[in-house]
């Protein structure tokens, strides 16, 4: 007897191939058959009747380790909503392991409050069996923060790296992947890595091939310098021979939106050369955005104690107003997501404090980073839909949401987060194939499932095969659909019914269950057993 059957449904399996009819056997959290069970015997029936059955989406650009909410409330409600069976965490160069020190943790207070944060490890190993401990809803693995490692190793200090410092990091990066690790991230625009040379890029991301890992960056400029950033990305692995892939890839501002056009064309010349770069999208044109790095880089030269130190400085306030009103952006229609500061100045438009206040909208932000002690979350429309279109089709793309798995009752905090955070998957599914017919359903769930469990080395994950873990999620192709708005992000999506995670059901009937059936997911090792 099996333990569920999923019976009459339109099976699109990961790989691109396509769709077919067939039923679904499950046992013991395993896919154990496909095809016709229709006389066979099962604990329980799934009847998917004009319903579409897809492997459980990878959510391979997550935030929702750094933001806490995965030790905090780790069913991670918002994603497991949109189909997301496995989020990989430690992305954009922060990372909750490996620390040197519990100092280490100010790694992450871009973000979060550490003020709040408790924790009980210093390794890699011991962070994955805390998050094991606590049993997470989805699947879990996590990539290495670069920034993570450089603050361990240099503390908060402000000079070049040295040579031994680098050896370190080395040491330390191999270490955390032999305790599972999937590779290595960079955040090249925040303050503790903008130093960051090409030298210490290659000798960690050659420690990065030699484990079998992958590298992925968020790339040291996204405005004017974002061509020559992501040619230094490309060379970086090529020179190391890493397996590149590029987060959340994007051209801030519209003066800098052609260069999307010539980044595409260098990672397709790289794919000629036998390099295989892979980039994750998004399909909004809002960003939700660190508020410092609107700031000139110069500000925050030596780190976030050095800028707060700065922007109490008059003269040096005045200078960095002149230097951001030399810039693109148009900062009065900025959106304070989150901050420190109280519930007054949350959810609101820069436009409306300025005006308020009767301040520049530079004067605010400025205000705004030094009342929350340089941490703010903003939101910004400052991307180009047809970039954002060519980004979401582009063969070379996988669907992310660089976003955090909130639950609904987040909303108490006063924050407005964004809709990727609560819509980004059925977005594309609804938008992109259903209505615009820029992809096929075959094609937006391969870059759903199985190319992101290809590139970062998920064994037995991102496909429906028989033998591989039972992650299905079962949709209705004319219902599915992003409920999130930016107003108004605190919505669950429409359209799914069904989504096993490791067989066991965590939304049924479009309802969640709060069943935590996740994994923690190591390099080389995708299954572990509780």
């Amino acid at each position: 007897m099996y333990d569920i059957v999923i019976q009459q449904g339109t099976v699109i399996d990961g790989s691109g191939k396509p769709m077919f009819l067939a039923d679904i056997a499950l046992k013991e959290g395993v896919i154990v058959g496909i095809g016709d069970f229709s006389a066979s015997s099962a604990e329980q029936v799934i009847d998917a009747g004009g319903c579409y059955v897809v492997p459980g989406f990878i959510d391979v650009n997550n935030h929702s380790d750094t933001y806490w909410e995965l030790l905090a409330q780790p069913l991670l409600a918002g994603m497991l909503s949109q189909g997301v069976t496995t989020v990989i965490g430690g992305n954009s160069g922060s990372s909750l392991a490996p620390f040197t020190s519990p100092a280490v943790i100010r790694s992450i207070q871009k973000w979060t409050d550490i003020g709040k944060v408790n924790f009980n490890w210093l390794s890699m190993e011991g962070f994955l069996d805390e998050v094991e401990r606590r049993r997470p809803g989805p699947n879990f693995g996590t990539l290495v923060g670069h920034g993570t490692l450089r603050r361990g190793v240099m503390r908060d200090e402000s000079r070049p790296i040295r040579p031994e410092e680098i050896n370190s990091m080395g040491k330390l990066l191999r270490t955390a992947m032999r305790e599972g690790a999937l590779g290595l991230s960079t955040g090249l625009v925040y303050t503790h890595a903008r130093d960051t040379g090409v030298r210490e890029l290659v000798q960690l991301t050659s420690t990065v091939r030699s484990m079998g890992g992958v590298y992925a960056t968020y790339v040291r400029d996204e405005g004017a310098g974002l061509v020559k950033a992501v040619e230094e990305a490309i060379s970086v692995a090529r020179e190391s021979g890493a397996l590149l892939h590029i987060s959340h890839l994007k051209a801030i501002g519209e003066k800098h939106w052609p260069l999307m056009d010539e980044v595409f064309h260098l990672i397709e010349t790289a794919s000629m050369n036998d390099q295989e770069v892979t980039f994750d999208v998004y399909p909004y044109t809002t960003t939700g955005s660190v508020l410092y790095t609107f700031l000139p880089k110069w500000i925050t030269e030596g780190g976030r104690k050095m800028m707060m130190y700065r922007l109490r400085d008059r003269q040096v306030r005045q200078a960095v107003i002149r230097d951001m009103r030399k810039e693109a952006w148009d900062y009065t229609s900025m959106i304070l997501f989150s901050s420190q500061m109280s519930r007054m100045t949350k959810r609101r438009h820069i436009a409306e404090i300025a005006t308020e206040q009767g301040k520049s909208a530079e004067e605010v932000i400025l205000d705004i980073l030094l009342a929350s002690d340089g941490r703010a979350i903003v939101s910004l429309e400052v991307l180009s839909q047809r970039n954002v279109d060519k980004a979401v089709v582009h063969p070379f793309s996988i669907i992310s949401s660089n976003g955090v798995g909130y639950a609904l009752e987040h909303k108490s905090t006063g924050d407005l987060v964004h809709p990727r955070n609560f819509g980004t998957f059925p977005k594309v599914l609804s938008e992109y194939v259903r209505e615009r017919k820029l992809l096929s359903w075959e094609e937006a769930i391969h870059k759903m499932s199985g190319k992101p469990a290809a590139k970062f080395g998920l064994q037995n994950r991102g496909f429906l095969r028989e033998g591989y873990a039972a992650d299905v999620v079962v949709l209705r192709p004319d219902a599915i659909g992003s409920r999130a708005t930016t107003e108004d992000p605190y919505r669950y999506p429409d359209g799914i019914e069904w989504v096993l995670v490791n067989g066991v059901a965590a939304l049924a009937q479009g309802q969640l269950t709060k069943q935590r059936s996740g994994m923690v997911l190591r390099r080389e090792r995708s299954w572990f057993h509780w």
